[in-house]
């Protein structure tokens, strides 16, 4: 999905909601952090919207667990307005605070511009291989590699992510959804594919390395 929206206010929800789809951006709310961090985990998502006043656990630690394995663009929205609050949200990495009561239309262009400079880049280059996001092609040293869909979004997902560590379970929600038979196999099997592809020694990686008993982790050469 392209944006998660995180809070509890329905009324709130549903117009932000609204106004995002109209804008047509495809879009799940989530009313509790459980909730939130179960979607996320298992549908992803380019953007989230987060309030912090939320049963159960605050927004804050929505914020920290997403950050553990995730640099998604988080943008809080909330009612709390004291600077110790604002220090705190953005210390624990979220990209933007914004006070509530908000205007929609600065929301709204809040949220383009973050899409415009995060993900209006067609291409991402790194040394000899390059990602071209709207033909879905992979160069190395110039040459094309033949890629299955799931091949490329796999490698997609973890150039965009550079340097963070992925854990297994989100990576195979992202690409795989919540379908998770065979999770294990056929994460593995596809990591062994591409390290085939774009590693020049897939037997000792250096681009998609392997974090035992979390996740993987995409590298520069």
């Amino acid at each position: 999905m392209d944006i998660l929206i995180v809070e509890d206010n329905k009324e709130l929800a549903g117009l932000l909601c609204d106004f995002l789809r109209g804008e047509n951006y495809t879009v799940s709310v989530a009313e509790s952090s459980e909730k939130a961090l179960s979607l996320y985990e298992k549908y992803g998502a380019r953007l989230i919207v987060l309030d912090i006043m939320l049963p159960g656990t605050d927004g804050f630690g929505v914020c920290k667990k997403i950050r553990e394995e995730s640099n998604v663009p988080i943008l809080i929205v909330s009612a709390k307005t004291a600077k110790e609050d604002k220090l705190c949200g953005l210390e624990l990495g979220a990209d933007d605070y914004i006070e509530k009561p908000y205007d929609i239309d600065i929301m709204l262009a809040k949220i383009n511009g973050i899409f415009k400079r995060r993900y209006a880049v067609d291409e991402i280059a790194d040394g000899d291989i390059r990602i071209n996001r709207v033909s879905r092609t992979v160069y190395k040293n110039g040459i094309p590699l033949e890629m299955t869909a799931k091949e490329f979004e796999l490698l997609l997902l973890l150039a965009e992510n550079k340097g963070r560590t992925l854990s297994k379970e989100y990576i195979f929600g992202r690409i795989w959804g919540s379908d998770s038979f065979s999770e294990q196999q056929t994460l593995t099997v596809h990591i062994k594919w591409l390290r085939q592809k774009i590693e020049d020694d897939p037997k000792a990686p250096k681009r998609i390395l392997t974090v035992w008993g979390v996740g993987y982790r995409y590298e520069s050469v």
